[in-house]
């Protein structure tokens, strides 16, 4: 989503409150806990969990395996359930064409550095270009970076968006 005037343009940043984020966290908060509730189940040698007989799953070294792998899925579901909750990723950018500006701003973890923002001269920016990069399927993902004096490249596409070329090239060009 962006905004757009005569001299100012906002770009808007989903962070990570995305429905695919809820559903990971969601799948995987689920998993861990019935893997938990196995691993418990063994090891108190009653049924916590109907659709599996504790019976069938040994405490050593099944039970302690399937606790294992409980404990640490919902470690990992806690760490996407902040995320979301803190909504880290998520900003504007903002370049401002009378005044020469350009603010980025981004939500991070929270802390020290929980907001990060910046603030750039137009006139510093080199160069935009778009960088060419493939996943692990094999598809391509084009990234468009921005080239800073003295500060490197700064990412102003998600890597999730997908964008084609004629998408990328006119948004540059507005």
């Amino acid at each position: 989503m962006s905004w757009r005037s005569e001299r100012i343009w906002i770009e808007l940043i989903t962070g990570s409150r995305k429905t695919s984020n809820f559903c990971w966290a969601f799948i995987l908060f689920l998993g861990s806990l019935g893997f938990l509730l196995v691993g418990t189940s063994s090891y108190l040698g009653r049924n916590l969990i109907s659709l599996f007989p504790s019976q069938q799953i040994i405490f050593f070294p099944q039970g302690i395996v399937m606790s294992f792998y409980g404990i640490a899925g919902l470690f990992i579901s806690s760490y996407l359930w902040c995320t979301i909750l803190w909504n880290v990723g998520s900003g504007y950018d903002r370049f401002d064409r009378k005044e020469g500006i350009v603010c980025i701003f981004r939500w991070g973890f929270p802390g020290k550095n929980r907001r990060i923002f910046l603030r750039l001269l137009m006139k510093d920016i080199q160069s935009i270009r778009i960088a060419v990069k493939e996943d692990i399927y094999a598809r391509r993902i084009l990234v468009l970076y921005m080239e800073i004096r003295g500060q490197g490249a700064i990412p102003l596409t998600r890597t999730d968006e997908n964008l084609t070329p004629r998408e990328i090239e006119q948004k540059l060009l507005n």
